[in-house]
């Protein structure tokens, strides 16, 4: 069926339906139903056509429209809307085209005004850009005119529906069962770490893997700007999340907020989803007093230039010398994680590095595991500060 023809059967069955009072799921596909029977009669179109024509004019209704299939299709990773004529979608890390659209501008418009609804949000043209969530969890951002200039702007990006496990990382190939165990040993001993990345390395998806071996009778506190983190088998768990002004003169709670409540309500541990700006500040002050084994996430291009990423947004933060920034920094971070992606599409850890300490005016790390072509994930030098390890308990004699 056309995109005309589509149009014109949405527009009559929204006029039938009773908008002035909330209408159950069958009572919508009813009146599809009795749509398609009378429209359809005399056309020659198959019973499986009919079938997707319900199922498609019930999700402009009452879903996500022409995203629905996408957003519930598994292999389905991210879903990019570059306004209502163009859709593509990554599948196994491949790019392609999508071949339906929406009806209008309009419809675009509607779907991301309900799922920025749903999360309590605002977007319009004082405020055209914002960062959502499905009740999946996938994680939205869209774009709307005057900034937009080709229509709206959707990209959702869908997690997996089961966390992704430190086990099913090593049988992607994406990190040694070496090197998973000694991360083991360093989330136990509580060693703080920074999980660093390009878009898409797969930063979230590591952070909650390395989750898993927090241990079970801790308080763990997790701070984001949309809920995505899925933790496991922690009993004694409090997720906060950010939350943007409203119209309604409902004032934003930031990162920064959050992790000084967070502080105040007696946590082993913090996790920040990921730290972008200012906010860096609170979460270094946090690994400096007592909250060792923190874990947090941000956009780098390697560990090293990691360490400028949070001098630079320490310092949007609060007007510091650059030195009490970067001791700050070397006393708060224990050990730098980054990830990538390769030229296949397959996600790695590239490096692991130790935050050695403050010297000559510089913080000095050591490379601990390294990516290296046609070798892999090999180990570098020895782990140098293994004091908490001690503390702990924690036996890593391999290392």
């Amino acid at each position: 069926m056309s995109r005309e023809n589509f149009r014109i059967l949405r527009q009559i069955l929204m006029e039938k339906l009773d908008l002035s009072r909330e209408l159950s799921d069958e009572e919508i596909l009813e009146t599809i139903d009795e749509l398609i029977l009378n429209r359809m009669r005399e056309s020659c179109i198959a019973l499986k056509e009919k079938v997707q024509l319900r199922q498609e004019l019930f999700y402009s209704v009452r879903k996500l429209d022409v995203l629905q299939e996408l957003v519930e299709d598994e292999t389905v990773t991210e879903i990019m809307v570059n306004g209502p004529d163009t859709i593509f979608i990554e599948r196994d890390g491949k790019l392609a085209r999508w071949s339906k659209a929406f009806t209008s501008k309009e419809k675009l418009e509607d779907v991301i005004q309900q799922i920025v609804g749903r999360c309590n949000r605002v977007v319009n043209e004082s405020m055209p850009i914002v960062d959502a969530r499905l009740d999946n969890g996938a994680r939205v951002n869209a774009v709307i005119q005057p900034v937009a200039l080709n229509g709206p702007i959707l990209t959702i990006r869908r997690f997996p529906d089961r966390p992704i496990t430190m086990e099913k990382l090593i049988s992607l190939g994406s990190i040694t069962r070496e090197c998973a165990d000694f991360l083991a040993c360093l989330v136990k001993a509580r060693y703080s770490m920074v999980i660093g990345g390009g878009t898409g390395s797969g930063k979230t998806t590591f952070l909650g893997a390395l989750s898993e071996y927090i241990p079970k009778d801790e308080r763990l506190i997790t701070i984001e700007d949309n809920a995505e983190l899925k933790i496991q088998g922690i009993a004694n768990l409090v997720r906060l999340e950010a939350k943007m002004a409203n119209i309604e003169g409902g004032a934003s709670i930031e990162i920064r907020d959050l992790i000084r409540t967070a502080l105040r309500m007696r946590p082993d541990r913090i996790i920040v989803g990921e730290v972008r700006g200012g906010e860096t500040v609170d979460m270094l002050q946090a690994l400096n007093t007592g909250h060792d084994g923190s874990l947090s996430t941000a956009h780098a291009n390697s560990s090293k230039d990691m360490l400028s990423r949070l001098e630079t947004m320490t310092l949007m933060g609060v007007d510091l010398p650059l030195e009490a920034i970067r001791r700050q920094i070397a006393s708060g971070v224990d050990v730098l994680v980054h990830l990538g992606r390769m030229r296949d599409k397959t996600r790695k850890v590239l490096e692991i590095t130790e935050v050695c300490g403050f010297a000559e005016n510089e913080i000095k790390i050591s490379p601990l595991f390294k990516w290296r072509e046609g070798e892999g994930l090999v180990k570098e030098n020895p782990l140098l500060n293994r004091e908490k390890l001690e503390r702990a308990g924690v036996e890593m004699k391999h290392y």
